[in-house]
C-alpha cells in the first residue's frame, strides 16, 4: 500500500495522518471528513521555492487556490511566502478574510465580472491576469473611474496540447481560456494593453493544463512565449518583464502515476526560459509559476463510514459509504480514478473487489471501480481514499440537500478544524419562503 506524506499504519493496524489515528478524527469530526497533512502541504510549498533558489534568479510562486482554498489554507499559502492565484470575488474574499497580503494575488478568469474587478481593484490585487479584450476594455474603464492603474499580464493560448483529459487542457487554439497568439489575436491584444490609459502590461501568461507528467509541453510553450514576446518587441518596443508559465504538474493518484519532482520542472522551465531569451537578445523575465494540484493532492484522504455492502453474485459488490459525489465529483467528471483502504483494518487481507458508490441518487455516483479492500470490510467501518486534497472540497456540492463535509488540518499528533460541518441549517439559510407558500393556519 503505497503512503502519501506523514500517513502510516500503528500498532492496531489503524491509518495515521500527521501522528493523528483517524480513527479518532472520524469520531472526533465525523464523516465524511476531509484530512489534509499540513506537514506535506508545508514541504510541497517549501520543494517549489528552493527549486527556484537553485535555478532562477527572479521568480514567484503562486499557488493556485482553485484546488483547495480556505482560511486557513490561504494564510499557510502567506506564512510559506507565496503567491496566489484567485478566480473569484470569492476566492479574493476568502483571501482577504484570512489577512492574505493582496499585492500578492494573481487574478485570473475568462469572464470576470465588473463587480469582481471592482472588488479586486479595491482589494489591492496585485495582478490582473487579462483573458480577453473585452475584460481588458472593462479593467480600463473601471480602473479609470477609481482613479488607478491596473497592472496586468496577458493571458495567450500558445496552441500547445498537454497530454490530459481535454476537460482540464488549456493551452490548445481551441480553448476558452487565453487569446490566441496563431492569426494575430494576441499581439492585436499586446498593442490595446499598451495603449490602454489605466492598465500597466507587466507581461504574459500561459497554462497548458493540468495532470502533466511529460515535460516537452512546457518547453514548447516557453518557446512559444518568448517567440511572442520578441514578435511584441519588434511590433512596439515593448519587452515583457514577467512571465507566467502556470502549473499543472502531475501527481500520484493511483499505482503507475509517475509524477516528476518540482525541482525537474523548475530545471526544466528555468532552462528553457534562459536559452529562449538568449537566442532572442531579451533580458530575463521574472518567471512565475502556479502549482495547485502538485501543492495539495497527496496532502488529502478523505474519510467515510461504510453502509450497505451489496454483492450481485457473479457481477459486483456494491459497497455504499457516506458520502461520494457530492465530496467527490471527479470521477463522475473526469472518469478520475484513486486508490482506498479500510483505515481501521490495515492488517487485513486486501481480497475483496468492490465498487465504491456513494449514496446519491444517480448512477454515476461511483468513486472507485474495482478497488480491493479487507476482506473482513463490514458496515461501519472507516473507508480512506487517498489523493483527495485537489479539487474535491473545492468542487463540493449540497446535491441530495446533504451538508458539505468538515475538513481538518493535522500535523504533529494534532488536529485543527479549519471548515466546520454545514449543517441542514447552514443549507437552508439562503431560503426565502414568500407568504402565499405558507401553510394556513386554522381561524
Amino acid at each position: 500500500m503505497h503512503f502519501y506524506g506523514t500517513a502510516s499504519r500503528n500498532g492496531q493496524g489503524h491509518l495515521t495522518i500527521g501522528g493523528v489515528d483517524v480513527v479518532d478524527l472520524a469520531r472526533e469530526f465525523g464523516t465524511p471528513l476531509y484530512v489534509m497533512d499540513e506537514e506535506l502541504i508545508r514541504q510541497n510549498c517549501r520543494a517549489y521555492v528552493a527549486a527556484f533558489r537553485d535555478h532562477y534568479p527572479d521568480f514567484d510562486v503562486a499557488y493556485a487556490s482553485k484546488a483547495f482554498l480556505c482560511t486557513a489554507m490561504a494564510a499557510l499559502v502567506a506564512q510559506e511566502g507565496l503567491s496566489l492565484d484567485v478566480v473569484s470575488g470569492g476566492e479574493i474574499a476568502t483571501a482577504l478574510q484570512a489577512g492574505f497580503p493582496m499585492d500578492r494575488t494573481y487574478f485570473h478568469g475568462n469572464n470576470k465580472t465588473a463587480e469582481e474587478i471592482r472588488l479586486a481593484l479595491e482589494a489591492g490585487v496585485g495582478r490582473f491576469v487579462v483573458d480577453s479584450l473585452h475584460e481588458l476594455e472593462l479593467l480600463n474603464r473601471l480602473a479609470g473611474e477609481r482613479g488607478t492603474t491596473a497592472r496586468a499580464l496577458l493571458r495567450v493560448t500558445p496552441g500547445v496540447e498537454a497530454h490530459t483529459h481535454e476537460y482540464i487542457s488549456t493551452g490548445q487554439l481551441d480553448s476558452k481560456f487565453g487569446i490566441p497568439i496563431e492569426g494575430g489575436q494576441a499581439l492585436d491584444a499586446a498593442r490595446a494593453a499598451l495603449q490602454a490609459d489605466h492598465v500597466e502590461l507587466l507581461g504574459f501568461h500561459c497554462h497548458i493544463g493540468s495532470q502533466i507528467f511529460d515535460l516537452t509541453g512546457y518547453r514548447v510553450a516557453a518557446d512559444r512565449m518568448l517567440a511572442f514576446a520578441a514578435a511584441v518587441r519588434e511590433e512596439t518596443g515593448f519587452t515583457p518583464s514577467e512571465l507566467s508559465l502556470g502549473g499543472g504538474l502531475g501527481v500520484r493518484y493511483v499505482e503507475g502515476d509517475r509524477p516528476l519532482p518540482p525541482a525537474d520542472l523548475v530545471a526544466c522551465l528555468a532552462e528553457a526560459v534562459r536559452s529562449g531569451v538568449a537566442e532572442r537578445a531579451l533580458p530575463l523575465p521574472k518567471l512565475i509559476v502556479e502549482p495547485g494540484r502538485s501543492i495539495v493532492a497527496e496532502a488529502g484522504t478523505t474519510l467515510y463510514t461504510v453502509g450497505t455492502i451489496k454483492e450481485i453474485p457473479g457481477v459486483r459488490t456494491y459497497l455504499s459509504v457516506d458520502g461520494g459525489m457530492g465530496d467527490n465529483i471527479r470521477p463522475a467528471l473526469y472518469h478520475a480514478r484513486y486508490e482506498c483502504a479500510v483505515a481501521n483494518k490495515l492488517d487485513s487481507e486486501r481480497t475483496r473487489i468492490v465498487t465504491v458508490v456513494g449514496r446519491y441518487c444517480e448512477s454515476g455516483d461511483v468513486l472507485l471501480t474495482d478497488a480491493a479492500v479487507a476482506a473482513d470490510v463490514a458496515p461501519g467501518d472507516l473507508l480512506a481514499v487517498f489523493a483527495t486534497g485537489a479539487y474535491n472540497y473545492s468542487m463540493a456540492s449540497r446535491y441530495n440537500r446533504f451538508p458539505t463535509p468538515a475538513v481538518v488540518f493535522v500535523r504533529d499528533g494534532r488536529a485543527d478544524l479549519v471548515v466546520r460541518r454545514e449543517t441542514f441549517a447552514d443549507m437552508a439559510a439562503c431560503d426565502v419562503l414568500p407568504p402565499r407558500f405558507r401553510p394556513r393556519t386554522e381561524a
